[in-house]
């Protein structure tokens, strides 16, 4: 992909490129994978991915910022955040010199 980010359109583009499928199908079938995903997310907090990694949602508690702008002080609310652990197989895929 050479710094070009990957978007959900290479995808669809890509499964159609390598099934007998028409594009409005792969398109459907990728929304309801991404849309399971999210639900997982949402519901269970965790989706594994074996082989590719975890990802993980928790709740952040309320903290103070400050508005860079004026420099005042504000208090963020709190919120859910997402995180993206890799699996050992993948990391070592992208670090093959690294001893784990």
């Amino acid at each position: 992909m050479n710094g070009k980010t990957l978007t959900k359109a290479d995808i669809v583009d890509y499964i159609y490129e390598k099934t007998e499928r028409n594009r409005a199908e792969v398109k459907v079938l990728v929304d309801h994978l991404l849309e399971l995903m999210k639900q997982s997310i949402k519901k269970d907090h965790s989706l594994l991915v074996s082989g590719f990694g975890k990802f993980e949602s928790y709740d952040k508690k309320a903290r103070k910022g400050r508005n860079p702008q004026t420099n005042e002080s504000i208090m963020l609310p709190p919120r859910k955040v997402v995180v993206f652990r890799l699996s050992r197989k993948f990391r070592a895929e992208l670090n093959p010199d690294e001893v784990l």
